[in-house]
């Protein structure tokens, strides 16, 4: 039987709960232990999917076509395992569910409350599909004291009482701010922090403190005094220089012993963490280092674009380099010309994005990239901006463009209306809603025999995941590769290009897919680490 663990959050948002998560499911797996980790949302969105990426950051797709939180992205780097639509979940969605079977008459006439009804919804939602797991974290989104939390609050408290005795323990995330002008580190932000929690019924078995030095003596004691929490179940969470360090920084600071004993679990393994000190040797003690220049639109949120950060990382620990990342608002190459701040960097990227703002840009920084061989990387939105600017200025169609934008006359990107799903035919009306519609999750593709993407994969059959709305239109294909600008990777029925790549460019490869949804500090993704490793070549080159 499954035991659970409840992570919340106090004092401020964004202490990171889920990298908290994450890294404590990874030493809860080092020790050889099943692990399965859950985020509950509380805000009233079905999904995250149509939210802005400059408030809220990135949509993390899994395979199985869900959008969902940027911290199940955490998930599965730090353990591997994949995610899936059940791991994520939002009052919206139970709201939605619960009132369609209201209109169903499911409830036979009854009043429809929170208590039971959501929080039973809740409750059934952390409880469902746990077998085989030894251990299940569920992460509570926000902070205690938010109004929009405290259904999720009161369903942990539920399943408190109701799980059987030792079977779920309570862990708290907090901040200690250290004051310059008082010269200490401060406890009554947790203290209250842990009130908040104590007045809805529960009561933390393990702090985390967030902070950005080691905790005294004294300190330590005052809030186990005032939280009611052993001293060694106080647990430091200090600044890391990697997230990558924060595995082995927890359990140096007893993070798991303190888990295995709050459950009363005695003689377990000792954790493997051989390939988490190799991450962090790798990390902190690069070879050489490149930067990478991200040309987009939401560079004022850089968790808008989280695993794609993670995933040039992973490229770099692949390559035992560190990784630059020059942040570049392709709104600016519409006004001026991109030498000026392109001609440093060793490779350019330009990822994912909706909408006409900055797209211009893109295009220049592809044009920029194609003139002067450097490593350029498009995926999704920065492929189709690269294929844009190949058929405007390889192939002559000044006009081109994508119907993203309104009608045009040489629609080289269209919007997909209807695509293979397996054997099951998907459709969607231009004029649809948004949530949900788009072409999610993963999908596979052949890879042309002798391409340079298939050098890369080692195989000419993949699968990857998706999440776009527009697809490059098939029509433009033989003008286009004439030119030397390759569909090297199609849909299985041959409808749907996916990879496009420039002959005789030292490294030129576009994605219809996001690969760095599937990028791991322990297997890094594939093109990443060709595309690090010709920024090395680009740089040596310099």
């Amino acid at each position: 039987m499954a035991r659970y663990i409840f992570i919340t959050g106090g004092v401020v948002s964004s202490l990171g709960k889920g990298l908290a998560s994450a890294a404590l499911g990874a030493l809860l797996q080092a020790r050889g232990y099943q692990v399965r980790l859950r985020k509950l949302d509380p805000y009233l969105n079905v999904d995250p999917g149509t939210m802005s990426p400059t408030q809220h950051g990135e949509v993390f797709v899994t395979d199985d076509g869900a959008e969902t939180d940027l911290d199940l992205g955490h998930y599965e780097r730090f353990t591997g395992t994949p995610c899936n639509r059940m791991d994520n979940i939002t009052t919206g969605r139970i709201y939605q569910d619960i009132i369609a079977k209201e209109r169903r008459g499911d409830y036979l006439g009854g009043t429809v409350q929170v208590i039971p009804h959501v929080t039973d919804a809740i409750k059934n939602f952390v409880l469902d599909g746990n077998d085989g797991y030894d251990f299940v974290l569920c992460e509570i989104g926000g902070t205690v004291g938010d109004i929009e939390g405290l259904p999720f609050f009161e369903a942990i408290r539920q399943l408190g009482n109701e799980l059987p005795r030792g079977e779920a323990i309570f862990i708290h995330l907090t901040l200690m701010p250290f004051i310059p002008s008082a010269g200490e580190l401060k406890t009554k932000p947790t203290q209250h922090s842990v009130k908040e929690l104590r007045s809805i019924g529960i009561q933390p078995d393990i702090l985390l403190v967030r902070c950005d030095r080691p905790i005294p003596e004294t300190e330590r004691r005052k809030l186990s005094l005032f939280c009611n929490v052993r001293e060694s179940a106080i647990v430091p969470a200090l600044d890391m220089q990697s997230i990558y360090d924060v595995p082995i920084a927890y359990h140096e600071e007893g993070l798991d012993e303190e888990v295995l004993s709050a459950f009363g679990i005695t003689g377990a393994p000792a954790p493997n963490l051989g390939r988490w000190e190799e991450i962090s040797r790798r990390v902190n003690n690069p070879e050489g280092e490149v930067t990478i220049a991200v040309v987009g639109k939401y560079t004022g949120l850089k968790d808008a674009y989280k695993s794609l950060v993670e995933a040039l990382v992973h490229g770099g620990i692949a390559k035992n380099v560190a990784v630059n990342i020059q942040w570049i608002d392709s709104e600016i190459f519409e006004a001026e010309d991109p030498a000026s701040s392109l001609e440093p960097v060793n490779g350019i990227l330009v990822p994912g994005g909706f909408g006409e703002r900055g797209a211009e840009g893109k295009i220049a920084a592809a044009r920029y990239a194609r003139d002067r061989g450097i490593p350029y990387f498009g995926i999704c939105f920065g492929m189709q901006m690269a294929v844009i600017e190949a058929t405007r200025n390889l192939v002559g169609v000044t006009d081109a463009n994508t119907t993203e934008f309104g009608p045009t006359g040489e629609p080289v990107v269209g919007l997909l209306t209807e695509w293979m799903r397996g054997n099951q035919l998907e459709t969607r009306a231009e004029g649809g809603d948004l949530g949900g519609t788009m072409r999610l999750g993963a999908y596979p593709a052949r890879l042309q025999e002798g391409s340079k993407i298939a050098e890369i994969y080692g195989d000419t059959q993949i699968s990857e995941r998706h999440r776009h709305r527009y697809e490059v239109n098939n029509a433009y294909r033989d003008r286009l590769t004439q030119a030397g600008f390759v569909f090297s990777g199609m849909s299985p029925d041959g409808v749907l290009p996916e990879t496009v790549e420039l002959t005789g460019h030292p490294w030129f490869i576009g994605v219809q897919y996001h690969p760095e949804l599937k990028s791991r500090p322990f297997d890094p993704h594939p093109l990443f680490s060709s595309f690090i490793g010709a920024a090395v070549e680009n740089s040596r080159l310099v």
